[in-house]
């Protein structure tokens, strides 16, 4: 089982990597088919229960991104719209952090988000991203009172190192002044981590809701 769980972060990790790379350098194209092939593949091997998991993913996460990008503005992707393979990103990036989290004790879980603390501050005090406070606070929040606080406190840096490459490609870049807001932000923000916390807690909660109407077990 142990080996499992690392071949399937070695997966993860090598098709967001290369993904992004290939993306930002050459085509989408190549990754749009490669990471929609993977989360069939991955749809067809699962039990039932992860399957609700996957739709329930790509359903918050299509509109949320687009949302964010198209509406709110407060990135813009690399090609303008929204790339194919973002949504079922995110569910590579879900079950990423789900596999950490269970290295993680939940008396950790808050422990592990310390670090952040400082350079928060460092951000509010230079001004360059003032919002990290607001989203510090979403993720103490989503860690202290969530479903699955480990989880939440994977996803943090997660989320922090998948931004940090993409945006480093140029695959796409956050705006330095949140629309809306009188609120900065670094690229990408320090705490974005929080958004993806979002994400997971919608996913948890509408999933046990699903399972206690539906009666499906959660023992897999």
């Amino acid at each position: 089982m142990k080996s499992d769980f690392m071949n399937k972060i070695l997966t993860y990790s090598l098709t967001i990597g290369l993904g992004l790379y290939i993306s930002a350098m050459y085509s989408e194209w190549p990754v749009n088919i490669w990471c929609i092939g993977l989360f069939a593949y991955l749809f067809k091997k699962a039990d039932r229960k992860e399957r609700i998991e996957m739709i329930t993913v790509l359903a918050f996460a299509t509109p949320m991104e687009l949302f964010f990008s198209e509406i709110w503005l407060i990135y813009e992707y690399q090609r303008g719209l929204m790339p194919l393979y973002v949504p079922v990103g995110h569910w590579f990036l879900f079950d990423t952090g789900r596999i950490i989290a269970k290295m993680l004790k939940e008396k950790f879980a808050m422990i592990v988000l310390v670090p952040f603390i400082p350079l928060v501050v460092y951000g509010a005090y230079t001004g360059g991203d003032t919002s990290g406070v607001f989203l510090l606070i979403m993720v103490l929040a989503f860690t202290r009172y969530g479903p699955q606080p480990a989880l939440y406190a994977s996803m943090a840096w997660a989320a922090l190192a998948m931004e940090l490459w993409g945006t480093y490609l140029g695959n796409w870049t956050w705006s330095s002044q949140v629309p809306w807001t009188s609120l900065t932000a670094w690229n990408p923000p320090l705490l974005v981590g929080a958004f993806y916390c979002l994400g997971d807690v919608l996913v948890n909660l509408s999933v046990e809701r699903f399972e206690r109407k539906q009666g499906i077990g959660v023992n897999r």
